[in-house]
C-alpha cells in the first residue's frame, strides 16, 4: 500500500511546479518554459526522479535539443511542428529532415486544479496550441496524477490524459513523420525521453522485447537499466493507455542510439480532427527503484494497469 504524502510546490515566479513525496522531490512539470522557438516550445516533466532521488530523465541533449524529459508533442500537425527541431518531409535530400518555419508552441493559459491530499497530487491545467502564424488551433485540458507511492518497493505513478479540441477553422491532421513516407519514426503524442546510462537497456514489453517492440501494440512497454555515477539501476513501466480515434495506439521504442518510450497515437496512421470535436488520450507510467526483469514486470503491469 502507498505510504507516503505527496506535496505541490508553486517554484520560481510561476513558471514550475514541483512534486514531492517522501523527502524526495520527484519531478518537476515546467510549465512555461523559456525554450527557443525552434524547440516548439511547451510544459515538460523535468527533473524526473525515483524515490530515492535517481534521475529517470534527460534535457536537451546534443543529438536532439528539444528532448526535455517527460512531455506531451505532435510531429505533424497539419503542416505545423509541435515536436521540436526540423521537419521530416518526404523526398528532402539527405536524411529527410529540414528546418521549416512551422514550429508552433503549446502555451499555459491557467490551473483548475492543484491539489495534494497526501495519496496523490493532482495537476488540471488550460492550455492552447499556437501555430507558428499566430493561429490559436487546438485548446487543451490537461490532468498529470502523481500516485502510489510505495517506500517499500521503491515505486510510485503518474497518469497523464489530455482532451484536445479542434479550435481552427479546417480539419486537423494529426500524423507522424511515418505518416509522411519514414518508416518505423512513428513518434508522436506523449514522449519519454530517458538517461544516457540506459542506452542499449534491455526493452521488454507485452508480447515483443528488444527491436520487435516497435511498431507494436502491446498494452505495455518497460526500459531497464542501470545509473551512471550511483549504484543500482532503475525501470520505467509504460502503458498504451487509450485513445479516442479509431487509429490503434503504438509503440515508439528504443534504446540503441538513445532510450525512449513513447505511446504513440498516430504511428503509422493520421488521425483527422473536425473543427470543434475532441481527442481524448490517456496514458500511465509507473516508475521503480530497481531493475526488474520481465517475469517481475509482468506481475507489476498486471498490478498498476489502469
Amino acid at each position: 500500500m502507498p505510504d507516503a504524502a505527496f506535496h505541490i510546490r508553486d517554484d520560481h515566479a510561476s513558471t514550475e511546479l514541483t512534486v514531492t513525496v517522501a523527502g524526495t522531490e520527484i519531478a518537476t512539470y515546467v510549465y512555461r518554459p523559456d525554450t527557443p522557438r525552434e524547440e516548439s516550445p511547451k510544459p515538460y516533466v523535468y527533473p524526473l526522479r525515483t524515490l530515492s532521488g535517481a534521475p529517470l530523465g534527460t534535457y536537451r541533449p546534443w543529438d536532439h535539443r528539444w528532448h526535455k524529459g517527460l512531455q506531451m508533442t505532435w510531429s505533424h500537425l497539419s503542416g505545423q511542428n509541435f515536436w521540436g527541431g526540423p521537419s521530416f518531409e518526404s523526398g528532402a535530400p539527405g536524411h529527410g529532415y529540414v528546418w521549416l518555419d512551422n514550429n508552433g508552441s503549446q502555451l499555459h493559459c491557467g490551473f483548475d486544479r492543484l491539489d495534494a491530499d497526501g495519496a496523490d497530487a493532482t495537476v488540471t491545467e488550460r492550455l492552447k496550441w499556437v501555430a507558428s502564424t499566430g493561429q490559436s488551433w487546438l485548446a487543451e485540458r490537461r490532468v498529470l496524477r502523481f500516485h502510489s507511492a510505495d517506500t517499500g518497493r521503491g515505486l510510485w505513478a503518474l497518469d497523464f490524459s489530455t482532451e484536445l479540441t479542434n479550435t481552427h477553422i479546417e480539419p486537423l491532421e494529426l500524423g507522424s513523420p511515418t505518416t509522411h513516407g519514414r518508416p518505423n519514426a512513428g513518434y508522436t503524442g506523449l514522449f519519454w525521453r530517458g538517461p544516457r546510462a540506459f542506452s542499449g537497456a534491455p526493452i521488454i514489453a507485452e508480447g515483443a522485447e528488444g527491436d520487435q517492440v516497435m511498431g507494436s501494440t502491446g498494452s505495455w512497454a518497460a526500459i531497464s537499466g542501470e545509473h551512471d555515477e550511483i549504484d543500482g539501476g532503475a525501470t520505467v513501466l509504460a502503458y498504451a493507455g487509450t485513445s479516442s480515434a479509431d487509429v490503434p495506439l503504438k509503440w515508439f521504442s528504443r534504446s540503441d542510439p538513445f532510450a525512449c518510450l513513447n505511446p504513440s497515437p498516430a504511428f503509422d496512421a493520421e488521425i483527422k480532427l473536425e473543427p470543434g470535436t475532441t481527442l481524448e488520450l490517456s496514458h500511465r507510467f509507473v516508475f521503480l527503484d530497481h531493475v526488474t526483469d520481465r517475469a517481475g514486470l509482468e506481475s507489476i503491469a498486471r498490478e498498476y494497469a489502469p
